[in-house]
């Protein structure tokens, strides 16, 4: 069997950091962690590039434009691309790059680790090998590598800080899995597209996330205008809701959106979905134009939300792309 041909851009993390005075610091060059994971040349035809050298802390709207445009320069030429990085802000890349790359022609698989590769309980060789298997799958899209499964890239949330399990998809099934069968596909959940694929790095950074506590003042979005912001993500509570006696919050969803500011709200509740026809408070805030994210993950919604500011300000398009399932990152 000819051997694949796969790509791996190196940008960092904790998968490529050794120990410093001031703890860890990516500081592996790509082909140093390639070397670590026993007979993955031997399967696979291996180019390695490092693009980017960063704790994904410092991972931001730049990096993702190189990350992308780097995609973009070098897929033609590759059955698949891995992509190694730092865990913490792994999730917000994945999301945005299925936005970026929509309709990719080939498997884009991002993974990284929990301990660096040089630390003997290392979980970097699995989740390498792990992505590898995904990237040589002929499956085109955005996906997300870790502890043994395949996540869809926009579904991806991490909600463990040192687990090696620390990725979830959410409201998602998981695209593959690894075991003793080897490495097992749901074909039937894939999202697939006739459309082309087109490169698209427009995006604004311009976006805020607030997380709703009861008896959040209201004047919180002044200042959010004042300082230049062109839209919001609001955590709501439940399904939903938003409170409205007292401190109206209702009342400035009404304002911003009289003023082209676009309001996504979702729910705090990492599962299931939010749903604004439930109760009065969300039925209140769907009459003042908000945007409902249903079972987005706040990482898409956000970086959703970046993109779709990139294409346009117009407040009525906006919602069209927040109704539009681009990359399975919603259910309608």
């Amino acid at each position: 069997m000819l051997k694949k041909n796969i790509l791996i851009l190196a940008t960092g993390g904790t998968i490529a950091s050794s120990t410093s005075e001031e703890g860890l610091v990516p500081s592996f060059g790509i082909m140093n962690l390639v070397q670590y994971v026993t007979g993955i040349t031997e399967n696979y035809h291996i180019t390695a590039k490092d693009i980017l050298c960063l704790d994904s802390s410092n991972i931001q709207p730049e990096e993702w434009i190189i990350i992308a445009n780097s995609i973009n320069e070098y897929y033609q030429d590759y059955d698949g691309i891995v992509i190694t990085h730092g865990t913490d802000t792994m999730a917000y890349t994945a999301s945005i790059l299925s936005f970026m790359l929509q309709n990719i022609p080939i498997p884009v698989v991002i993974t990284g680790s929990q301990l660096p590769m040089s630390n003997p309980f290392t979980d970097a060789t699995e989740n390498l090998r792990c992505a590898f298997a995904m990237a040589a799958s002929n499956v085109p899209g955005i996906f997300l590598a870790f502890n043994r499964k395949i996540i869809l890239g926009c579904r991806a949330v991490k909600i463990r800080t040192t687990g090696f399990d620390a990725f979830e998809s959410v409201n998602y099934p998981y695209i593959a899995t690894i075991d003793s069968n080897g490495l097992t596909i749901q074909h039937s959940i894939v999202p697939k597209s006739s459309l082309p694929f087109e490169l698209n790095t427009l995006i604004s950074t311009d976006v805020f996330l607030i997380k709703l506590t009861p008896g959040l003042n209201p004047q919180i979005f002044d200042k959010l205008l004042e300082l230049n912001y062109k839209g919001i993500v609001i955590e709501a509570f439940g399904t939903g809701g938003l409170h409205f006696i007292r401190r109206d919050l209702i009342s400035q969803m009404e304002r911003l959106s009289e003023q082209g500011i676009p309001v996504v709200v979702s729910s705090q509740c990492l599962y299931e979905r939010s749903d604004f026809s439930i109760y009065q408070t969300g039925k209140k805030i769907l009459e003042k134009g908000v945007i409902q994210t249903f079972d987005m993950t706040t990482e898409s919604a956000v970086t959703k939300l970046m993109w779709a500011l990139g294409q346009t300000t117009d407040l009525t398009e906006i919602k069209k792309i927040f109704a539009t399932n681009y990359a399975g990152e919603i259910t309608l």
